[in-house]
């Protein structure tokens, strides 16, 4: 089982979470994205970089990805190809999706854009809080816990 992280939207303290994880169930993480971002020196962290442009990374991801991986991504469409795939995914707030959460927040999402289309303001998602934190380490652990 490998880790894989849509990294260039992925927050710091997500990936601070993700080192330490890394190096104590020697587990391989690989950021993917289309800049370099700094990763400590390991064995078990390894850093991808894509060439720019939309979605990039995350075909890149989606390619590289096996049955059984975990992915940790905020973006919706890119974790519904993991999950069609037999993999993962884990967002940087803690939610596990799954085959039914998925499409619920694909309708969602979807929605989401059609207002914005429409001219109307929805806002952003709040800052990552300190719950948002917690669940997102909470659930990395049981994962790694039940499948490495």
């Amino acid at each position: 089982m490998k880790i894989w992280v849509d990294a260039d939207a992925c927050p710091v303290v997500v990936k601070e979470i993700l080192f330490k994880a890394a190096n104590r169930t020697k587990v391989l993480v690989t950021l993917v994205a289309n800049r370099n971002v700094q990763t400590p020196p390991s064995a078990y962290i390894k850093m991808l970089q894509v060439a720019p442009g939309f979605d990039v990374a995350d075909n890149e991801i989606v390619k590289r990805v096996s049955s059984g991986d975990l992915v940790i991504t905020g973006d919706i469409p890119l974790a519904a190809e993991v999950i069609e795939k037999g993999g993962h995914a884990l967002s940087p707030r803690g939610e596990l999706y799954t085959t039914d959460s998925i499409k619920q927040r694909l309708n969602i999402r979807d929605f989401m854009d059609t207002m914005r289309a429409s001219g109307v303001n929805t806002g952003g998602q709040p800052p990552l809080s300190q719950g948002d934190r917690q669940a997102f380490a909470n659930h990395l652990d049981r994962f790694l816990t039940k499948n490495s």
